[in-house]
């Protein structure tokens, strides 16, 4: 699969003739467009190459549900009042954009050099990013965004998976959600398992869809951990970070793993 085939694959899945598509031959990008709105999906296929070299259709799959969940939502209304229950956060990289396409500011928040807390609106099968223009329609301020968020985010369920490799305990969290790599704001979670931690305790979000907390005990722990967030991070649908962070006293430090070598940014 190279990048000509799977864009005439994807162009072929997701064609409707109130859709464009542009392809970026430098990039390596395909733009899915409303013709009507001007409002689209930009991808990038090299990531969906190599998630398709380990789950063949499944990968491809994948976009085209989100491809079309995420147009349908950009047509749909939204209306927060009355619908607080529907507030999350979500976290991206602290590359991801902080406006929506037509140049409205999106609500964020900075939370780690590598990491952003961004806020979204939960559609059902997919959601919609908050932005000030619909703040202001809703007559809402940020805090007010912010605190429900939270709120909500503290009371999602958290079920654990357990692993363990050269005496270092790895805990798994991945009930696809949605929102599995925002438990990293739950502050109270963090603290229950820092207590639970009798090593060093990473935490790590290499994608929206998996939060991974290591109780590290020697070095073999370190090197294992790297492996892991890579692997999630390159076959992740949104992924935010391969790095990892120290957790201490309420605190999270992005730290570099480099074989043996643990340099903290």
């Amino acid at each position: 699969m190279d990048s000509n085939k799977l864009r005439k694959e994807l162009e072929k899945r997701l064609g409707d003739p109130g859709r464009s598509f542009t392809f970026d031959s430098e990039k390596d990008t395909l733009r899915i467009e409303n013709k009507s709105t001007g409002k689209g999906i930009t991808i990038s296929l090299p990531g969906i190459i190599a998630k398709w070299q380990i789950e063949k259709d499944k990968a491809i799959d994948e976009v085209v549900y989100y491809v079309e969940e995420g147009l349908q939502a950009m047509v749909e209304s939204v209306q927060l009042s009355g619908k607080e229950k529907n507030i999350y956060p979500v976290i991206r990289s602290a590359s991801f954009p902080t406006e929506a396409e037509e140049g409205i500011p999106l609500v964020y928040d900075e939370h780690t050099a590598e990491t952003r807390v961004y806020y979204a609106f939960d559609m059902g099968n997919t959601y919609r990013l908050i932005d000030e223009q619909l703040l202001k329609k809703e007559h809402w301020d940020a805090n007010r965004v912010r605190e429900i968020a939270l709120f909500n985010a503290r009371a999602l369920p958290i079920k654990m998976k357990t692993d363990t490799v050269a005496g270092n305990t790895f805990y798994f969290l991945n009930s696809n959600d949605g929102y599995d790599a925002s438990r990293i704001l739950n502050e109270s979670f963090l603290k229950e398992m820092e207590g639970k931690v009798t090593g060093t305790m990473t935490v790590a979000v290499p994608h929206q869809d998996v939060l991974i907390i290591g109780d590290i005990q020697n070095n073999t722990g370190y090197d294992v951990l790297a492996q892991m967030t890579m692997s999630f991070f390159a076959s992740g649908r949104v992924p935010v970070t391969a790095l990892s962070f120290l957790y201490e006293d309420g605190e999270l430090e992005p730290i570099f793993i480099l074989g043996k070598n643990r340099k903290r940014e």
